[in-house]
């Protein structure tokens, strides 16, 4: 590539980041952007490989920027994409999974028969999976084998492997065999995940014979596969479907194909025939266990429960470890803990038998996996369950440190349990744990959540009378309690406090009085608020200004509106952000200007902000 292209990409990325510094959120893509480019000056030298660069590397980890650019150089006189400005932006829409952007991208490259490179092609097969979409990855593998055999081989064997468990895992299982074909007959390394998966799911629906066939096929080309785990999946899988003298007799002719059914699979077998009432059966095949059966590698299982998470295949994780868990096999605590995190997103009920395994184990879970264990049942309304866990964790003396009682408190501040929360904090002092300000908080902000006032007021009392202090938040969470409940002379109250305990109040502080005292007609104390923040912090009363004008201007108080801007607008941070505010402000009435009671004085303010706008400018003069 051309040195004047690099230094003409690194200066178009330079000034597209430091432009958008300012916009909100920082580093996306704004129409005013466009400004930035023309001022460059780079329009005729644009072509395809300077949109690459540009993209790839300076914006490729900025997925707003780099689309913005690119869709702003599609519509430049003269100008067409082709695959190496293709391949960029999906490189950075791919890291970045914006799948409604590649959905876009990916259907004009096909419509323009442009071909990718097949790491690209795998990049975004990659995203879908990881997104969940199965379907649609499957779409872009299909059209990536429509274009060229060969591009298989780019798509490498993690992706294949990932492909074919997600389709099965979703019940695809047509696509999956399409997937599955392909790989064997262009010798892609299938892995126990994708092909354990698959047949896992595959088997339940087909007869026998054609599972079989699919083993031999594998093993025959010596592709690696576990086929202790292989067993163990076709014979859940089998009897998951209610065939279980198939399930039985496929044991002997999966250990004649090496792939050796291990303790667990024999015991698969054995409890669903104990389940359907067959006691001769089960009999025989713990006779065929205890003869042929070899003892289960935790370690493998481990490995592949592990991808199976890491793979987001949460279901498959479950019923495997369900199978070990019931059966009391082996398996070690940072699998359970995994297993207790991820399947609580999906299935609390199940990661609870995970739970109490671990603990019947005399174990604890980490931190983390009792955080993620309590947020879902939170999430899912599994309240009783929470309870629950905090009774079975009490009992086994798990509550050792202001930390872990923290947890479970804001668990169960989030349920809405206030007393079971209340009385650990009672809990804490008895052990001499606490509490600190941030237990305090989470129970202050449920109080006041479940409009329990008085008693968010008694804990206020009582968190002073055992020397924790409030913070920040505490105020907070008072104030905005007490305006919600139009109680502002409490809140005003908790400023004048705050002040006194030399405790500074933030921009949220200062935004829920204003408005609170603008809403109850309290002008003058409103107004009294604002100064005391342009008194503290020129910033925090800049990012308030714009609000109060507002609301004054809501309220039909526009000459006091009007008094703001004349007397803060010009005082408060330099003269561009003073443009941006009042036109914010202008754009704001305009929109009001038709559905108003008050259009006249709408009007009049729009002509007060454009006489200082006008002022303004002549004074950069």
């Amino acid at each position: 590539m051309k040195h004047s292209t690099i230094a003409l990409a690194t200066r178009i990325s330079r000034a597209l980041i430091t432009a958008s510094n300012h916009s909100i959120p920082p580093r996306t893509w704004t129409p005013g952007l466009e400004q930035t480019l023309h001022g460059i000056g780079c329009r005729n030298s644009l072509n395809s490989a300077l949109v690459s660069r540009v993209i790839d590397p300076f914006l490729i980890h900025h997925h707003s920027l780099a689309l913005g650019f690119f869709d702003w150089a599609s519509q430049q006189p003269g100008f067409t994409h082709t695959s190496l400005s293709y391949q960029s932006i999906l490189k950075s829409l791919s890291i970045s999974r914006q799948l409604t952007a590649i959905d876009r991208l990916m259907k004009q490259i096909k419509s323009l028969k442009i071909q990718l490179n097949g790491s690209v092609y795998r990049s975004v097969i990659a995203s879908y999976i990881a997104a969940q979409k199965p379907l649609h990855a499957f779409s872009v593998y299909m059209d990536v084998i429509a274009l060229h055999k060969s591009l298989v081989y780019d798509i490498g064997d993690d992706t294949h492997n990932s492909l074919l468990g997600c389709l099965s895992s979703a019940g695809s299982l047509g696509h999956a065999h399409q997937v599955f074909d392909e790989m064997l007959s262009q010798g892609v390394r299938l892995s126990t995940l994708g092909f354990g998966v698959f047949l896992w799911r595959y088997c339940g629906t087909v007869e026998l014979d054609k599972t079989l066939k699919l083993v031999d096929d594998v093993k025959r080309q010596d592709r690696g596969v576990n086929g202790s785990i292989v067993a163990l999946l076709v014979v859940h899988g089998l009897c998951s479907a209610s065939r279980l003298h198939e399930a039985m007799y496929v044991l002997d002719v999966l250990r004649r194909m090496d792939c050796k059914p291990d303790f667990m699979a024999y015991r698969v077998v054995a409890e669903a025939l104990r389940a359907n009432g067959d006691v001769a059966n089960v009999e025989q095949v713990l006779k065929m266990k205890r003869k042929l059966g070899v003892a289960p590698r935790s370690s493998d299982y481990r490995d592949f429960i592990f991808q199976l998470i890491s793979e987001r295949l949460i279901c498959e994780a479950k019923d495997l470890g369900e199978v070990i868990v019931t059966g009391n096999f082996p398996i070690e605590d940072d699998v359970l803990n995994a297993l207790i995190g991820s399947v609580s997103s999906e299935d609390p009920c199940s990661a609870l038998m995970f739970f109490k395994f671990l603990i019947a184990k005399e174990r604890f879970p980490t931190l983390l996996t009792f955080s993620n264990l309590g947020r879902n049942l939170c999430k899912h309304g599994h309240y009783d369950e929470l309870i629950e866990v905090s009774n079975i964790l009490s009992a086994k003396e798990y509550f050792v440190d202001i930390e872990r009682y923290n947890v479970m408190v804001s668990f169960f501040c989030k349920a809405g349990k206030v007393r079971e929360a209340y009385q650990l904090l009672q809990e804490m002092k008895k052990k001499g744990l606490g509490p600190d300000i941030s237990s305090y908080n989470y129970v202050m902000e449920a109080c006041c959540k479940e409009d329990m006032i008085r008693p968010a007021k008694r804990l206020w009392d009582e968190m002073f009378a055992n020397g924790c202090e409030p913070n920040l938040m505490t105020y907070n969470i008072l104030i905005t309690k007490f305006l919600d409940i139009g109680q502002v002379k409490e809140a005003h109250t908790l400023l004048c406090h705050m002040l006194e305990r030399g405790l500074r109040p933030d921009a949220t502080t200062y935004d829920l009085l204003i408005k609170g005292f603008c809403q109850e007609d309290q002008l003058e104390t409103a107004i009294e608020v604002f100064k005391k923040a342009f008194e503290q912090d020129l910033e925090i009363a800049k990012t308030i200004l714009e609000k109060f004008i507002l609301y004054l201007c809501r309220k039909g108080e526009f000459v006091a509106a009007s008094d703001l801007v004349h007397d803060y607008t010009s005082t408060i941070g330099k003269s561009k952000s003073n443009m941006i505010l009042l036109n914010e402000v202008r754009a704001e009435l305009l929109l009001s200007l038709s559905s108003s009671s008050k259009p006249q004085m709408i009007l009049e303010m729009i002509q007060v902000i454009d006489n200082h706008v006008v002022s303004e400018n002549s004074s950069q003069r």
